[in-house]
C-alpha cells in the first residue's frame, strides 16, 4: 500500500517560513522523482519543485530563490523549505512521486493547506 503523508502546513504571515515534509511508504523511494505541486482555489495544479534521487532539482518560476526542495533517501522523505512567503503562495500543497522506471506510475499525497496572510 502506497502512502505519501504530508505535514507542516499551516497559517503564516507574509515574509514568514514553513517547512513541509512528505514521508513515503510502499514505494521504492530511490527510483521515484519526488515533487511538490500546489493548487489554489479556481486555479490549475502547478509544479512547485521536483527532486530526482540523484539530486537534480527543478523549480517553478514563481518560487525560484524562495523555496528549496530536498530529499533524504535514507528516510524516504522529501522536504520543501518555503521562505519569504507571499499571499499568492496560499494553496493546497501536494506531494508527488513519479516512478522513473515505469513513467505511467505516479502517486499523490492527500495535500496540506498553506495559508499566507498579508
Amino acid at each position: 500500500q502506497v502512502q505519501l503523508v504530508e505535514s507542516g502546513g499551516g497559517d503564516v504571515q507574509a515574509g514568514g517560513s514553513l517547512r513541509l515534509s512528505c514521508a513515503a511508504s510502499g514505494i521504492e523511494f530511490n527510483i521515484h522523482r519526488m515533487g511538490w505541486y500546489r493548487q489554489a482555489p479556481g486555479r490549475q495544479r502547478e509544479m512547485v519543485a521536483t527532486a530526482s534521487s540523484g539530486g537534480t532539482t527543478n523549480y517553478g518560476d514563481s518560487v525560484k530563490g524562495r523555496f528549496t526542495i530536498s530529499r533524504d533517501n535514507a528516510k524516504n522523505t522529501v522536504y520543501l523549505q518555503m521562505d519569504s512567503l507571499k499571499p499568492e503562495d496560499t494553496a493546497v500543497y501536494y506531494c508527488h512521486a513519479h516512478n522513473m522506471w515505469r513513467t505511467a506510475v505516479q502517486y499523490w499525497g492527500q495535500g496540506t493547506q498553506v495559508t499566507v496572510s498579508s
